[in-house]
């Protein structure tokens, strides 16, 4: 049994990662100030995760927390390109300081490996699709800068200081726990809620821009793939599927399972988006085996069955 750390582990992502690990009789521990994540994500590991509250840019907390750790999942940010647009000081510390910090702390605490969840954000507008890792990065927005920032302090972390580093470039994950309420909510759970609810989404720009859509349990297990293979320290993966769907493909796909039509508001593209998305997953097929299994409408499905099921 190995000892797991999941930095935001309260968290959408997080708390996915969180749960598998406690049903498979792993140790874990999770670190999280509940400025984005909830306690109720946590009810399925209740009893088996040991929960420290508080934030990754506290050094003596994440201390205790590494204590005699194997595995560090960094997944905690603030994980929002209007968000790092409206407040960019507020997404520096979490995301930029507070990888620092985790990198450090885990360093200090003797920890194997720091899988650190990054973002294709970082790929910016460049036209070229599929994106590949080794494209110049062309970040956009405050929240693709603290990302890429996070990217580098991995491989200095990885290469100067003998601590091995795994980035995942996250390509728009969804999935179950992905909250529809926050002001700063992904396409997916808003278009949910609209649908359901009966009102009319707000889609920014013509809706023909495109983005490679990835299931919560890929990227799960691709979290844990990378922790424990070999020869992966160092690496820099996309995560997604390799295909890409625009959010007009996707409202009228989840109109067609959730059974009821409405019609979009269509206004102004969004500072800091960017139109098109799509991953080369080769190289992280080859570093820890990846190999996603959820496909985009099988996703959608289990994602709106968990939303009914909750919003009732």
């Amino acid at each position: 049994m190995a000892v797991y750390v999941v930095t935001g582990g309260a968290g959408f992502i997080g708390s996915n990662i969180v749960q598998h690990l406690a049903e498979d009789g792993q140790e874990v521990r999770v670190v999280d100030d509940l400025s984005t994540g909830h306690r109720e994500n946590l009810q399925s590991a209740a009893g088996r995760a040991r929960f420290f509250e508080g934030s990754v840019c506290d050094g003596v907390l994440l201390r205790r927390a590494f204590d005699g750790a194997d595995y560090v999942l960094h997944q905690a940010a603030l994980a929002s390109v209007p968000r790092s647009v409206a407040d960019p000081l507020a997404t520096n510390r979490a995301n930029v300081e507070g990888t620092l910090k985790v990198l450090d702390a885990a360093r200090e605490c003797g920890v194997r490996r720091v899988v650190y969840a990054s973002s294709s954000s970082v790929y910016g507008d460049a036209p070229t699709l599929p994106k590949r890792e080794d494209m110049t990065p062309r970040p956009k927005s405050p929240y693709a800068v603290s990302k890429l920032a996070g990217e580098y302090y991995c491989q200095v972390y990885n290469g100067v200081f003998g601590l091995e580093t795994v980035a995942l470039r996250y390509f728009n994950v969804f999935g179950p726990r992905q909250d529809p309420t926050s002001q700063y909510a992904a396409v997916i759970p808003i278009f949910i809620d609209c649908i359901v609810s009966g009102k009319r989404p707000q889609v920014f720009g013509d809706g023909e821009q495109s983005r490679d859509f990835t299931f919560v349990d890929d990227v799960v297990a691709a979290n844990l793939q990378a922790a424990r293979a070999e020869g992966a320290a160092g690496a820099v993966c996309n995560l997604g599927r390799a295909e890409r769907h625009t959010l007009n493909e996707l409202l009228e796909l989840l109109q067609q399972i959730i059974g009821k039509r409405v019609k979009p508001q269509y206004g102004p593209d969004r500072v800091g988006d960017v139109k098109h998305s799509e991953a080369d997953i080769s190289r992280a097929r080859q570093a820890f085996g990846y190999d996603p299994k959820v496909g985009f409408e099988e996703g959608l499905r289990r994602t709106v069955e968990w939303f009914r099921r909750t919003m009732v």
